[in-house]
């Protein structure tokens, strides 16, 4: 996900994206530790994203 992506979206919108990347990481994180993922990059992809929603956030609500 780009950040002109997360940008235009609204803050609460942000908010859901958050919520709806952490339940796909914890989901992400069981199947790898039961053996069943097989593209682990999709871990690091995952926890990026969050970061970068949650990133644009900050910068939202500082300016």
């Amino acid at each position: 996900m780009k950040v002109s992506e997360i940008q235009a979206l609204s803050l609460e919108e942000m908010q859901k994206k958050v919520e709806t990347l952490k339940e796909t990481y914890f989901n992400l994180r069981f199947q790898h530790g039961t053996g069943q993922l097989e593209n682990s990059s999709m871990l690091a992809r995952t926890r990026r994203d969050i970061a970068r929603v949650k990133t644009v956030i900050k910068q939202m609500q500082s300016s």
